[in-house]
């Protein structure tokens, strides 16, 4: 009885310091089942010796992310390995789909590990805003999530993890909280937009290069962090020391946490973590290829995709995904209505709002699957179709709306697919591609119906997923009779404007071995049968920087000439404005051309301008300009 007392006691005690990390809650405030059992661990490990501080290590590096402007997600991972915990749950029966309880199914560490944490204004860590300890185990991959709170708006802050009662401490990271809402800013905000990391293909230098360059104060990631696929799926690691681990089609809950761990051995991440809070979202690869609400291209929910996968049905797929994803990635849990809710706001004082979508895994309707291409196309404009579905759409409208009845300035829409029409052949009847709003074009019009019947203004979408760059103006092409047409040469009629930014390393939607001349000729056809497009580039992998402020905001696209090898090389590709109030790409000189001051860009096609190829490149470690010789 005394024994069972204590254990009771212990738990009790112990709960505190395991719920102050986030990672043992649910990645949804609405399904606590997806969670783990905090008291069941707690009573696990009563009579077991925590770790020894000289058994562990910081893996995996730092991380901040989901920054409020009193508050913000830091992240670390104390564990006693490399390698991530072998629970391959979901299982049958009974037994939790987490469950580290039985032997059966899963090998489990009964020691924890004691974290403390504190976040300071200087970066000695001496003028400490907060402080906390919180408990690891393998039930969570010994990783460690928890929420900084206290602090200032719009404030510079310096953390760092230690191992109880150790000098064993992490590295040092930097974050930064957001302005007050509906607060005037007092300088403008800097953005980095990225998507689309595939680490057999190349090396992620372009994260890297932000932090040589310290040119950002936020993140934004569109999703794409990891792909499923074995070695040779997508892309040969093999001459780079970049084989993806596991080597393998992935589907366990070790499988995605050893996918994540892998990618995160990458240094300019790591360091691109360490320096930047992040504001991201998934996109498809994080689960599968080209998914959906009920399956993905390559697994459905029928008995022959069951037995062909191993008998992982697309419900364990998803949910093993988004627990990997949950424990690795610095998010906040999200309140939900229904499924597994990623899409939420933020808010930058009164000068933008940010709106994450989920136009992947949140109730969507059935996309291009490969096999049903005609399929998709004959049912792309279908009323009922959606990206998001009802619940998500109701509150993305609802959200601009409010937004705007604010007074905020710009309305920035974070989304993973291309949202403007792109027309790749002459006959102006072949998508670019089905599994981006093109496919959903009834979505799209509730979207422009809301931005243009709320007279809802500076507007700017953000897109990854392509591989490939895009500038257009924002325009309801077929709009209804009345709406004032768009000219293709002002800009008139649009409702604001869209960037959409190239892959950190996944290759061009040409293939990864398209030359310059091969791909100059594509973007010319592409900016000849899409109005509305003002320029594009299919060769380059890279990212753009945003510049917000009360006037106007500023983009500018960067390439990677060579990801084959670790550098901090960056061409500086085109450079495009949008002003206060007018809603479309800011155009110069007599021909109206959308890159700033009408001058030529580096690659690609621009409407009305030139295109001059110099190779002009800067290193961003030795930072010093020279010309890349392409081999």
């Amino acid at each position: 009885m005394r024994q069972t007392t204590g254990v009771l006691l212990f738990a009790a005690g112990a709960s505190a310091f395991y719920a102050g990390n986030i990672n043992y809650f649910s990645p949804s405030l609405h399904h606590p089942s997806l969670g783990i059992s905090i008291p069941k661990v707690a009573a696990r490990t009563y009579e077991s010796s925590p770790w020894k501080p000289g058994q562990l290590n910081f893996t995996h590096g730092v991380a901040s992310g989901d920054p409020y402007d009193d508050s913000v997600i830091l992240w670390t991972r104390a564990a006693p390995q490399m390698d991530n915990d072998h629970s391959n749950t979901t299982v049958s029966g009974t037994t939790g789909l987490f469950s580290h309880e039985t032997e059966e199914f899963v090998k489990l560490s009964k020691s924890t590990v004691c974290v403390d944490w504190k976040i300071a204004t200087d970066e000695k860590l001496e003028k400490v805003a907060d402080e906390g300890r919180a408990w690891t185990s393998s039930d969570i991959d010994f990783t460690v999530k928890v929420e900084a709170k206290r602090l200032y708006p719009f404030t510079t802050y310096y953390y760092q993890f230690n191992i109880c009662d150790s000098d064993k401490s992490s590295p040092v990271g930097r974050t930064k909280t957001l302005p007050a809402r509906g607060k005037k800013v007092q300088s403008d905000i800097k953005l980095a937009v990225y998507s689309c990391n595939n680490y057999p293909q190349g090396f992620f230098n372009v994260f890297g290069n932000t932090v040589r360059k310290d040119s950002v104060d936020f993140i934004v990631f569109l999703g794409d962090y990891i792909y499923e696929y074995k070695n040779g799926q997508y892309g040969w690691g093999d001459a780079l020391g970049r084989v993806p681990q596991p080597d393998r089609l992935i589907f366990t809950l070790y499988d995605y946490r050893r996918i994540i761990a892998t990618y995160r051995t990458d240094l300019d991440l790591v360091a691109n973590h360490q320096k930047f809070p992040w504001i991201q979202v998934w996109d498809d690869h994080e689960v599968a290829d080209n998914t959906w609400r009920d399956g993905g291209a390559f697994l459905e929910n029928v008995e022959g995709s069951f037995i062909r996968d191993g008998g992982v049905s697309t419900d364990s797929r998803k949910a093993n995904a988004v627990r990997a994803y949950f424990e690795w990635m610095p998010i906040r849990q999200v309140d939900m209505d229904d499924n597994l809710r990623i899409w939420r706001d933020f808010k930058f004082g009164d000068l933008f709002d940010l709106i994450m979508l989920d136009t992947r895994h949140y109730d969507r309707s059935i996309t291009d699957l490969y096999a049903n291409v005609e399929y998709i196309k004959a049912i792309s404009n279908d009323t009922s179709r959606s990206l998001m579905g009802p619940r998500q759409e109701a509150w993305f409208y609802r959200t601009l709306k409010q937004s705007s009845a604010r007074g905020t300035k710009w309305r920035l829409i974070g989304n993973q697919a291309v949202f403007s029409q792109l027309i790749v052949s002459d006959d102006m009847d072949l998508p670019f591609n089905y599994d981006a709003w093109d496919g959903y074009v009834a979505n799209r019009n509730r979207t422009f119906a809301t931005l243009y019947e709320n007279n809802i203004t500076n507007n700017i979408m953000l897109a990854g997923d392509s591989h490939a760059s895009w500038v257009s103006d924002l325009v309801w092409l077929d709009g209804p009779t009345g709406q004032e047409e768009y000219d293709p040469i002002t800009g008139r009629g649009s409702i604001g404007v869209e960037f959409a930014g190239s892959a950190v390393t996944s290759p061009s939607p040409l293939g990864q071995n398209t030359t310059m001349k091969n791909t100059e000729a594509n973007t010319k056809l592409l900016t000849s049968v899409n109005k509305e497009l003002q320029w594009t580039d299919l060769y380059y992998r890279g990212y753009y920087e945003l510049s917000i402020g009360y006037a106007g905001v500023n983009a500018s696209f960067y390439g990677s000439p060579d990801i084959r090898t670790r550098n901090g090389f960056e061409v500086s590709l085109a450079n495009f404005t949008v002003r206060d109030g007018e809603n479309r790409l800011a155009r110069y000189g007599e021909n109206m051309v959308a890159s700033v001051d009408g001058k030529p860009v580096e690659f690609g096609s621009l409407q009305r301008g030139e295109t001059v190829t110099r190779n002009e490149t800067f290193d961003t470690v030795q930072k010093k300009w020279f010309i890349f010789e392409k081999k």
